[in-house]
């Protein structure tokens, strides 16, 4: 895991640091479905710190997942770099699926914020549809609003070189396009072809052996950081300042426990520029929490939060009847893990903690405890 030309200083901190950490297994159902999912899955750790999350997506293989893993170790175990916040407020973007124009409006309006993150390219749509999502939430938004678009890597190189003027007209001008190609240096020849829209980096770092290219090639105008893949607030902050660009943090979807890592990290940049994408809570049915992360006026409070929803469940039957403290007066039903989600993140959790260990990143003495909701502790 440890990137060529980059080191982070979190591998030698952790292995330094023993004890016992607890994990609880969620699962969150989604508004729409996001990423190709409906479900949101992942494990909530607990240490001396205070919370923080491991849930990679299921196309991340161990090796992969272990950056995860040791980025919500480092926050439970060493907490946030406090010294270093820079704010107390992130400015959010609202972040729009690849749902129908009329949707993709109605969700771009929800947060009151004046940025808005499109998703395209999502298989079985069309340019057309792609289009006029676009057209749907600048009209939604108004002239003065930003409109990024993120396509995770889709388009070969000719494609992005087609599709990327069509797409800053329908926006009626974009703020930049997220990782249009998937290889570094195709965003690098791309930033020089159509100088007119500024290039962001995703995947580039996240799932590069060498983040550093991005620097060295020139590929990027804005680096988008996710604490969790990136090892970390600590490594993620270390990487910045490596690449020396404008950086915006953005969410890999994680329940509002996830987010507050991404919170602390976005507070605690030099330069923040750039609206960030963490106002994605606002895409599940129901938290972990009741202290959800939802924006207001297009910004988020820096502030912990904990997984009172969650743990009330586990301690149950398998569910609790929470009243949402968000200004919705309804009742949701917030649920532990089904068995299968439970069986197969265990398994998960383990095979990734075994890694990180294999490669001798963590401490011989440092143990993680797996808590069973009361409905699977007879079994």
């Amino acid at each position: 895991m440890s990137k060529a030309g980059f080191m982070p200083s979190v591998f030698r901190a952790l292995r330094a640091e023993s004890g016992q950490i607890k994990a609880y297994i969620f699962e969150l159902p989604m508004r729409v479905k996001f990423r190709g999912i409906t479900m949101r899955e992942g494990v909530l750790l607990q240490g001396p710190a205070g919370w923080a999350e491991f849930s990679p997506f299921w196309d991340y293989r161990t090796a992969e997942s272990a950056r995860w893993l040791m980025g919500g170790l480092d926050s439970v175990l060493r907490g946030y770099p406090l010294s270093a916040q820079q704010r107390r407020e992130i400015p959010i973007n609202a972040t729009v699926p690849a749902v129908p124009a009329p949707q993709a409006a109605e969700i771009a309006q929800a947060l009151g914020a004046h940025t808005a993150k499109v998703k395209v390219a999502e298989p079985g749509q069309t340019i057309q549809d792609d289009l006029s999502r676009l057209a749907a939430v600048r009209a939604a938004l108004g002239a003065k609003a930003n409109i990024r678009i993120d396509v995770n890597g889709k388009w070969d190189l000719r494609t992005a070189c087609d599709n990327l003027p069509k797409y800053d007209r329908a926006a009626r001008g974009l703020e930049y396009a997220e990782q249009p190609c998937a290889d570094v240096a195709d965003l690098a020849r791309l930033r020089k072809r159509i100088p007119s829209v500024q290039i962001a980096a995703d995947e580039s770092l996240r799932r590069a052996e060498n983040p550093l290219l991005v620097r060295d090639l020139a590929a990027a105008d804005v680096v988008v950081v996710k604490n969790q893949p990136l090892l970390g607030v600590r490594a993620a902050l270390e990487l910045v300042t490596e690449l020396d660009l404008p950086a915006v943090v953005s969410s890999a979807l994680e329940s509002s426990v996830g987010l507050v890592s991404g919170l602390y990290l976005a507070a605690a940049l030099p330069d923040l520029r750039y609206a960030c994408g963490l106002g994605t809570a606002k895409l599940f049915h129901i938290d972990v929490s009741s202290q959800a992360l939802l924006a207001r006026a297009g910004v988020l409070p820096v502030r912990k939060v904990d997984p009172d929803f969650l743990l009330d469940a586990y301690h149950r039957d398998g569910y609790c009847m929470a009243e949402l403290k968000n200004g919705e007066s309804r009742r949701q039903e917030v649920s532990a893990p089904r068995a299968e989600t439970f069986f197969k993140w265990e398994k998960r959790l383990h095979e990734t903690w075994e890694f990180c260990q294999a490669q001798g990143w963590l401490h011989e003495k440092l143990l993680v405890q797996l808590i069973r909701p009361q409905y699977l502790r007879e079994i």
